[in-house]
């Protein structure tokens, strides 16, 4: 039996082992917890119902519910993203040409004869009769105070801000720089890049300025967006200092466009430095710049936790048309809603955020801390703004329900649909939302990524849903399990792989000439099939359940186990505030699966809390689940929008040197990879003597 690292940590004073276990290699597992009866059943009339009713007059043929409809769109690809086209009357030309050349993955082309412009499409709702009344930017602040941003503003603030880039010598192809938190500026700053036809990114301010100018470096911006301060948990923080860092970091940047009254406008080396609200309050006729469908809208970075960051490429007609389908098809979302997303800016659901605007919903904007007054504060806006629709991220929902927040005195009668991403709902907090939220509200936990900026599986009206799993697959999204022999499998788990291209998928990564870097990341396992990297289970009623990045995958005793299963058995433990495993082979044929834990303040470690850990693990996810130590950590490592980083942890567990295993700059908490550093050094030197001692 291996020698436990427990051997040499008793009397560490960095880390407290709570209990191990041994589990034997023979012993059956049992299955995951299987998903409870209906949680939700539509009672009214979706879009998608009228949607099929035109689709089925269109192709000839009837399409009587969600998984008829779905089957057409992954059967005949063209057909249904010129027919989504079509039924939102997308503006543009050549839309009614050929939809799909070549479906070659990667290489698909996407409408080659069509122009269309983001902005243009979503503009268009300040043109009908009542956008100057009409609310599209709601914003709240810290202090509860609500402003308004109404259609007609919106679009002539863009106009006047597209107006003066062009001014100023942008010209379409160019990059637009822009780190700004969730504010009606950003949202501004990206239409306008994009009537302009530049393409645009944006960073949180958030970000550590290394790892923005990692980013930004790469694109090579001619200008720069940024404000001059913001306040957030209660305080102001001044960001000019570091804003003109960055200016003097991108040698590319001609001109900073600063968000801060004008009278404090610094002085940049030789960059022209501007008033974003003197440009945006210009009088502008809005003019939108014809764009090739497949040309570049934005780029997408990603977490860059182990090296630079991807610079991931999407275009204008396949956001456009992934935002009419997510948005208004899946999401039932349209001119009556308001759609509120806790997300920074750094985080591709930001983007997804503004997707909204399409469907003439109404967007709220919040730049404020989400714990500001306590964990409640996503809710308490929601309650405020009368939001319709919720997208957050799982941790935020399990936060609250481990604070057992009450939601009575909360008017959140508006709200009708939530959905939840980022990382597998456990059931524990779904159950939770059901006896506070009530069964009308339409909850769903939705799974995708910043690589097509939307969702695979998730959440759609016709159908009820289930407590623990994603409803099915989305439109559009030919989704399977497959196993290594690249075979379909149901009921067990396998990698999460896409069969039939989608509009939304990368353009390219920036600064892959040859695409060598876009085919490994997705091809390189199963030539011609997109593998995202998570493993999946496939019911048998084509549901799905989430179990984490297959990168991230424990591999023990020969069985693949996923790592969400065993978060979300956590979930029942109240003194656990977060948790993280891992999963290491080591020489010998030996393999370590250790649970960091990261207890709620004041926690005592009681004597029962590891046969607690471990019961709850048995009973909600297996035997094979349990782990071989529990060890109280100070802190889980995450990303800047709240991944847990457990590959480059492993990685230090296998001995790579830290900084070539994780890329600091990325952490929200660099300090808190030192732990892992250590206990990695005593475990590697634990082991290393247990086989001194046996040879």
């Amino acid at each position: 039996m291996m020698r436990r690292p427990t051997d040499v940590n008793e009397s560490s004073t960095l880390i407290e082992t709570i209990g191990t276990q041994s589990v034997p290699a023979a012993e059956p597992d049992p299955a995951r917890s299987q998903p409870s009866g209906i949680d939700w059943a539509p009672t009214e009339q979706a879009r998608l119902t009228d949607f099929a009713r035109v689709a089925s007059t269109r192709i000839g043929r009837g399409l009587p519910d969600y998984r008829a409809i779905h089957a057409w769109s992954v059967r005949e690809p063209g057909q249904f993203w010129s027919t989504v086209a079509t039924y939102f009357d997308v503006l543009g030309t050549g839309l009614h040409g050929t939809a799909l050349a070549s479906s070659d993955m990667p290489g698909a082309q996407w409408f080659p004869d069509a122009t269309v412009n983001y902005a243009e499409n979503l503009l268009r709702h300040a043109d009908v009769p009542d956008s100057a009344t009409r609310t599209a930017i709601v914003t709240i602040g810290e202090d509860e105070t609500i402003t308004t941003l109404s259609w007609r503003e919106l679009r002539d603030r863009v106009a006047g801000l597209a107006a003066a880039l062009r001014d100023l010598g942008v010209r379409p192809g160019d990059r637009v720089a822009a780190v700004l938190p969730n504010t009606p500026q950003a949202v501004i700053g990206l239409l306008a890049a994009a009537a302009v036809d530049a393409i645009w990114t944006i960073n949180s301010p958030e970000l550590a300025v290394p790892a923005t100018v990692a980013r930004l470096t790469q694109l090579a911006p001619v200008v720069l967006i940024g404000c001059g301060a913001y306040r957030f948990n209660g305080k102001t923080i001044e960001y000019a200092d570091r804003l003109t860092a960055l200016a003097d970091a991108l040698p590319s940047v001609r001109h900073l466009i600063i968000d801060a009254p004008g009278d404090q406008l610094p002085t940049v080396r030789d960059v022209a430095v501007h008033d974003f609200a003197e440009l945006g309050g210009r009088a502008a006729t809005p003019i939108y710049e014809p764009t090739a469908f497949e040309h570049p809208l934005w780029v997408l970075f990603s977490s860059g936790t182990t090296g630079a960051p991807k610079g991931i490429v999407h275009g204008h007609g396949g956001m456009l048309l992934e935002s009419l389908k997510s948005f208004a098809l899946h999401y039932d979302c349209g001119p009556e809603d308001i759609c509120y997303v806790a997300a920074n800016t750094s985080w591709m659901v930001w983007n997804a955020m503004v997707n909204a605007l399409s469907t003439g919903a109404a967007v709220v904007t919040y730049s404020g801390s989400p714990g500001y007054g306590g964990p409640d504060r996503h809710l308490r806006n929601i309650a405020l703004t009368g939001a319709t629709l919720f997208g957050t991220g799982a941790a935020y929902l399990q936060l609250n329900e481990r604070a057992d927040t009450d939601l009575s005195a909360l008017d959140l009668s508006a709200l009708r649909f939530v959905f939840s991403t980022g990382s597998p709902l456990p059931d524990s907090t779904w159950r939770w939302m059901r006896e506070n939220l009530g069964p009308a509200v339409h909850v769903g936990s939705d799974s995708g990524g910043t690589d097509i900026c939307s969702c695979f599986v998730g959440s759609n009206p016709l159908e009820p849903a289930r407590i623990g799993v994603s409803q099915g697959p989305m439109l559009g999204v030919a989704v399977r399990a497959w196993n290594d022999r690249g075979e379909r499998v149901v009921g067990e788990v396998g990698e999460m792989v896409i069969t039939v291209p989608m509009p939304s998928m990368p353009l390219y990564f920036w600064n892959d000439e040859h695409g060598d870097r876009y085919r490994s990341a997705y091809f390189d396992r199963y030539p011609g099939v997109w593998r995202h990297g998570d493993w999946i289970t496939e019911t048998g009623d084509g549901a799905f359940i989430v179990h984490g990045r297959s990168d991230a995958t424990l591999n023990r005793h020969g069985v693949r186990l996923g790592s969400a299963d065993i978060y979300a058995a956590l979930g029942s433990v109240p003194e656990i505030l977060d948790s993280m495993v891992i999963g290491v082979e080591q020489p010998g044929g030996n393999y370590y699966m250790p649970l960091f834990v990261v207890l709620e303040p004041g926690t005592d470690p009681a004597e029962d809390l590891s046969d607690r850990i471990i019961a709850a693990i048995r009973s909600h996810a297996g035997a094979r689940y349990v782990p071989d130590e529990i060890v109280i950590a100070p802190a889980v490592p995450t990303t800047h929008t709240g991944k847990k980083i457990e590959v480059p942890i492993k990685k230090l567990y296998l001995g790579v040197p830290l900084e070539q295993a994780v890329n600091l700059d990325a952490l929200s908490d660099p300090g808190s990879v030192t732990f892992y550093r250590e206990h990695a050094a005593r475990v590697r030197a634990a082991h290393a003597a247990g086989r001194s001692d046996r040879e």
